[in-house]
C-alpha cells in the first residue's frame, strides 16, 4: 500500500517537473524570439566613445575650448558689457549657437591670430612687426563684432518689414473669433521669418507658465525694433485696460505702415544729397576730361611757327 502511494507521488512529481520544464523552455524560446526581433529592428548599440566620436569636430573640441576660454575672459569683463553682448547675440538670432563666452573667446582668438599673421607680414615686408601686431589685434578683435552687428541689423530690418503683414493677419484672425495666442500660432504657421521665430518663442514661454504680458514685454526689449516694442507696449496696456485687441491691432498696423511710408519718403529725399558725392568724385572729373581734354592737348602740344 505504501509502496503504491510512493510510486504515485513519484509519478505526479515527475509529470509536474516535465510540465514545468516545458513551460520554462517555451518561455525562454518566446523571450529569445522577442529579443531577436527587437535586436533586428533596433539600431546598433554604440559605446559612449563611439557616440562622442560621431559628433562634429566643432562640438567635440573647438566649442568646449572656446567656452572655457570665453568664461575666463568674461570674468575680466564688466557685468554690463557681458549683458550688452547677450542682448546683441539675441538680436542677431543666436547665429552658430553663440553664447557670450564663445563670442568673447572668438574675439580673443581673433586678436591673437591677427597679431601673429600681420606681425609676420610686416616683418616680411620690412616694416616694424609691432605695428603689424597692433593692426592685427584691432582687426581680429573688431571682426566678430562687425559680423555680429551686421547680422543683428539685418535681422531687425527683416522683422520690421514683416511686422505689418503679421499684424494684419493677427487682426483678421482675432476678428474671426480666435484668441490672441491662437492667432499668434496661426501667424507662426503661415510665415517663416525672424518675427515669427520670436512669436514662437513667446508662445513657448506662455505654454511653460510665464504671463503673457511679461513674455510680450521681453519680446519688445530683446528685439531691438522700436515699432515692435511700441506694439507690445500698446498691446499690454490694452489688455490691462480692457480695450479690444482687434482694434489695437488695426491701429498699430496702420501706424506702422504710415511710419514705413514716411521712412521711405525721407530716404528718397536724401537720395539726391547722397548722389552728390559720387557725382563730384567720379562723374564730373571724367566729364571734364572728355570735354576739356582735346583743348588742353592742343594748348599743351601746340608749337608756334
Amino acid at each position: 500500500m505504501l509502496a503504491g502511494i510512493g510510486i504515485g507521488l513519484l509519478a505526479v512529481l515527475g509529470v509536474a517537473l516535465a510540465v514545468m520544464g516545458m513551460v520554462r523552455h517555451g518561455n525562454v524560446d518566446l523571450l529569445d524570439a522577442r529579443l531577436a526581433v527587437y535586436e533586428a529592428q533596433a539600431p546598433l548599440k554604440r559605446s559612449l566613445d563611439e557616440i562622442d566620436l560621431a559628433r562634429p569636430l566643432t562640438d567635440r573640441i573647438i566649442r568646449p575650448v572656446l567656452e572655457r576660454l570665453g568664461s575666463r575672459v568674461a570674468r575680466l569683463q564688466p557685468a554690463d558689457q557681458v549683458q550688452r553682448v547677450q542682448e546683441l547675440i539675441g538680436q542677431a538670432g543666436r547665429p552658430l549657437g553663440l553664447t557670450p563666452s564663445t563670442y568673447l573667446a572668438m574675439q580673443a582668438t581673433g586678436a591673437a591670430i591677427g597679431a601673429g599673421v600681420f606681425a609676420g607680414l610686416a616683418y616680411g615686408l620690412g616694416y616694424l612687426p609691432i605695428l603689424g601686431a597692433i593692426f592685427g589685434i584691432v582687426l581680429g578683435y573688431m571682426a566678430p563684432q562687425y559680423w555680429l552687428k551686421r547680422r543683428a541689423t539685418k535681422r531687425r530690418k527683416e522683422m520690421l518689414l514683416a511686422l505689418p503683414n503679421a499684424l494684419d493677419l493677427l487682426c483678421i484672425t482675432v476678428e474671426a473669433g480666435l484668441g490672441f495666442d491662437a492667432a499668434m500660432a496661426r501667424v507662426v504657421e503661415k510665415f517663416d521669418n525672424p518675427l515669427t521665430q520670436e512669436f514662437a518663442q513667446v508662445l513657448n514661454e506662455i505654454r511653460l507658465g510665464r504671463p503673457r504680458g511679461e513674455a510680450l514685454l521681453d519680446l519688445g526689449k530683446r528685439s531691438g525694433v522700436d515699432e515692435l516694442n511700441a506694439f507690445v507696449q500698446a498691446l499690454v496696456q490694452s489688455e490691462q485696460l480692457g480695450v479690444g485687441i482687434a482694434r489695437v491691432l488695426r491701429i498699430q498696423s496702420e501706424d506702422i505702415r504710415r511710419r514705413r511710408r514716411q521712412r521711405a519718403e525721407e530716404r528718397a529725399q536724401q537720395a539726391s544729397l547722397k548722389m552728390l558725392f559720387p557725382m563730384v568724385g567720379c562723374i564730373f572729373p571724367t566729364l571734364f576730361l572728355v570735354l576739356l581734354g582735346p583743348a588742353a592737348a592742343v594748348v599743351i602740344f601746340h608749337v608756334p611757327n
